[in-house]
């Protein structure tokens, strides 16, 4: 074969190899999993749908840490997919809570922090002027999202008090949810190897059955990892089911 067309040739297979990868989902499961299905049964009476975040620091290209989130918030189409989530939930009168993340003055004076708490609070997300207080609160990086505030602000929808880390142990999310009759979770908001793992966690010890929403929830991504990627990894292993918007969409409609 003469060089030139040896060239073409290695040329051609090299774009269709690079095209074959673009199609390749990277966060796809296991085409084999050894893990066993899932038993999660559906019960409307007992699920809420529990959002983590939805605040615009998280979520909004406005938001202070965009940099970190923004990739996997466009990729997973987010903000699309909450935005279909909370309109099902509503119409099928499914329970909505919110776990917010706030930050008033004197958090900013802790002794000692972890990694991302201080990215947090160097970037100064989710902060307010203090805890009695909405100066400035609205249209801020601590809002909810704009789109989301028709859902959010209904005058049903629990807003529980603001977690501080990651889990929901220090706020009453928990206790909002035995209130109403609540042992099934529809998971879904930020972050996925953060918040919304630590809620997973918390909630599976707690005799909660939780699905995750692999697509309504995003990572950061950083040169020390993809934050999405480990946490879906855990997901498998932890949730009692892992499922798609479309998929959830399907079961709430059929209730």
């Amino acid at each position: 074969m003469k060089p030139l067309k040896t060239l073409v040739l290695a040329a051609a297979l090299l774009a269709a190899s690079v095209a074959g990868a673009a199609d390749i989902d990277p966060y796809a499961g296991p085409e084999k999993p050894a893990l066993p299905p899932s038993t999660f049964k559906w019960d409307a009476s007992r699920t809420a749908m529990v959002v983590i975040d939805p605040q615009i620091d998280f979520m909004s290209a406005k938001g202070a840490s965009w940099a970190i989130f923004g990739e996997s918030v466009t990729e997973q189409k987010l903000v699309p997919h909450l935005l279909q989530l909370f309109a099902a939930t509503k119409r099928a009168g499914i329970t909505v809570a919110i776990s917010p993340h706030y930050y008033y003055p004197h958090d900013h004076k802790w002794k000692f922090q972890g990694p991302a708490e201080i990215v947090q609070h160097k970037l100064g997300m989710f902060d307010r002027h203090g805890a009695l207080s909405l100066d400035g609160f609205r249209g801020s990086g601590a809002d909810f999202m704009p789109e989301f505030k028709q859902y959010i602000e209904d005058g049903e929808t629990l807003i529980a008090s603001p977690h501080k880390l990651y889990g929901p142990q220090s706020n009453d999310l928990m206790l909002q949810l035995r209130k109403q009759g609540i042992d099934k979770i529809i998971l879904t908001g930020m972050a996925s190897n953060l918040c919304v793992e630590s809620h997973l966690r918390e909630f599976i010890e707690r005799g909660f059955e939780v699905v995750v929403v692999r697509d309504a929830v995003a990572g950061p991504k950083l040169p020390d990892g993809d934050g999405y990627s480990s946490a879906l990894v855990n997901f498998r292993y932890i949730a009692n089911a892992v499922m798609t918007t479309d998929e959830v969409l399907k079961r709430i409609e059929n209730k």
